[in-house]
């Protein structure tokens, strides 16, 4: 059972804190004012889960835009809608729904976690009660994911780490991303100081050290890379800055080391059947991916997942992981009396850039997990579901989340109680990897790069010339220095696509690691997706620009309400 399904369903009715309804209580119709909310202790939680509680709608149809194009996925193609196709074409407009949506809900969050730090760390018990030190650091932690978020998709941006209490404090002008940046580290520092390890008894839905650390890694390697500057210029830090944040990098992944309690999740961690359906062995990766539709919680390889529950299908937290980011699959034709017998719809959104399935050792697991080549269409002469095998490649899909892989049943037919992984294990890996290589230390990122492959049934390498023995990859317009640096980096950039594709920084490794346009364009180039059909269905590299869509641009309302930005934009919009 999920651990904050109840909470949610709770908070969605709760979320103003000084004018909250006391849900908890024999007097649902009173309400606590400020003093009264914080003079408890054991009030103070359910405003914490309040801060929670926007992480839905921020990470469900939102962020999966957001994560798109990138050299591995898009949007499926269609008419302008102002929201993911246009996003995921790079022809997105300061109007653009998704955008504004996504900046009210980041805002929101930050605004939520600044009142309740606040507010926590000034109640009288504070000092010496060891449960609302752990609070606090978990809002902390909830801040700089927030705040990570608005430098990440938006650069500079206004910013405060106070709480509004009147309407003139809520217009800013733009603070430096390195401030924020600032911020954020000082933020995880001490959340990963006030909040205990995972343990088995522990859920990924509630933040806990690791998550602080793994985090703390995502943001350092972003600020060590490239980003768009408010001139117009991709930039990134001076030398010496950038091997103190690839150091520090190393520090965390040194402290999962010494802890010892996160791992890769494999078959022996729990699995209902080793199997599947027609008698195929299910791998280790593929294992992990059907715990996550399942609904499955395991604390020793996710380290963070942003919970989705609806108890009826309308209300709660509402989910789409699975059915606008998985495979197609029929709306069933069935009685309503029939709903628990039967797969809800997949509306499949999105599609899988299909080369990859080509790029993959042959043995490696994780091959028909991203990459799914089938359907279910509706046979109304069975009364179920049936498969059906995609010819056109351009209509594969991104597999990682499947219908098949839920509990029979559904209360809505579009919406899933699967939760996202935003943060796991096998990304902390790669990412020590990587600043292992970038301090120079490259056997040791070798090294810890075929940890994940081992799981992956994947062969062991330790050159360029190995990983290349045992794919079949094209040629990359980057990377290509020579050094034993720069090959390995041409490792990564594969491996990351091979383990970690559309789950929410492919787009962002791109743009730290200075390639982002030279990735789209040569995907577009290369791609059946746009010679299949009669029209190109991948328009990334068709229509990204350099010096504008490194970031996504500011509301037009926003810009229009808040006179300290000057009516200015992000560059070029």
């Amino acid at each position: 059972m999920r651990y904050l399904k109840n909470i949610l369903m709770l908070m969605a009715g709760c979320l103003s804190l000084v004018s909250c309804e006391d849900k908890l209580t024999e007097t649902p119709n009173s309400y606590y004012t400020e003093d009264e909310f914080f003079s408890d202790p054991d009030n103070v939680e359910m405003g914490i889960l309040g801060i929670y509680n926007v992480l839905p709608s921020l990470y469900g149809d939102y962020g999966m835009a957001f994560f798109a194009s990138d050299d591995t996925w898009y949007a499926a193609p269609g008419v302008s809608d102002s929201g993911r196709r246009d996003i995921s074409g790079y022809t997105l407009t300061t109007s653009n729904k998704y955008v504004e949506n996504a900046w009210l809900y980041t805002y929101q969050g930050l605004e939520r976690a600044n009142y309740m730090i606040a507010r926590i760390e000034g109640m009288d018990e504070y000092g010496g009660n060891a449960n609302l030190h752990k609070l606090v650091a978990e809002a902390k932690f909830l801040r700089a994911l927030f705040s990570f978020n608005l430098v990440l998709y938006w650069g500079d941006v206004p910013y405060k780490t106070t709480s509004t209490d009147t309407y003139g404090e809520a217009y800013l002008p733009r603070t430096s991303r390195e401030e924020i940046y600032d911020q954020i580290i000082e933020d995880l520092t001490d959340a990963e100081e006030g909040m205990d390890w995972a343990t088995a008894s522990s859920s990924p839905e509630r933040a806990t050290q690791g998550a602080a650390r793994a985090l703390k890694m995502r943001v350092l390697l972003q600020r060590a890379g490239y980003s768009l500057q408010m001139d117009g210029q991709l930039k990134c830090p001076e030398d010496n800055l950038r091997q103190e944040y690839f150091t520090a990098v190393i520090e965390e992944w040194e402290a999962f080391e010494a802890n010892g309690y996160h791992r890769l999740y494999t078959t022996a961690d729990g699995v209902s059947s080793g199997f599947d359906d027609e008698g195929r062995t299910i791998g280790n990766y593929e294992a992990l991916f059907r715990t996550f539709s399942y609904g499955t919680l395991n604390s020793k390889e996710s380290l963070f997942e942003v919970a989705f529950y609806t108890v009826d299908g309308s209300t709660g937290a509402r989910g789409y992981w699975g059915t606008y980011n998985g495979s197609y699959v029929d709306a069933p034709s069935i009685q309503t009396t029939e709903t628990s017998n039967y797969m809800g719809r997949a509306n499949a959104n999105f599609r899988v850039v299909p080369e990859w399935k080509g790029y993959f050792e042959a043995d490696d697991e994780r091959r028909d997990v991203m990459v799914c080549t089938y359907r279910y269409v509706w046979n109304s002469d069975i009364y179920n579901h049936e498969k059906q095998e995609q010819t056109a490649t351009r209509s594969w899909y991104p597999g990682k989340w499947r219908r098949e892989w839920m509990p029979l049943g559904y209360k809505d037919p579009n919406i899933t109680d699967v939760n996202y992984c935003m943060l796991r294990y096998a990304d902390v890996i790669l990412m020590a990897a990587e600043a292992y290589n970038e301090i120079g230390e490259t056997s040791m990122a070798w090294t810890l790069l075929n940890e994940v492959r081992d799981r992956a049934n994947a062969t062991a390498v330790y050159s360029l010339q190995d990983y290349r023995t045992y794919q079949s990859l094209p040629d990359l317009p980057f990377f290509n220095g020579g050094t034993a640096q720069d090959n390995f980096r041409t490792a990564l950039y594969w491996e990351r696509g091979f383990e970690l594709a559309f789950e929410g920084m492919r787009r962002y490794d791109l743009l730290r690691w200075g390639i982002l346009r030279d990735a789209l364009v040569m995907t577009g180039n290369n791609t059946v997706a746009n010679t299949e059909g009669s029209t190109r269905a991948y328009l990334a590299g068709d229509n990204f620009q350099t010096g504008k869509h490194e970031l996504f641009p500011i509301p037009l309302d926003e810009i229009q309400a808040n006179p300290l930005l000057e009516n200015t934009n992000n560059p070029n919009y």
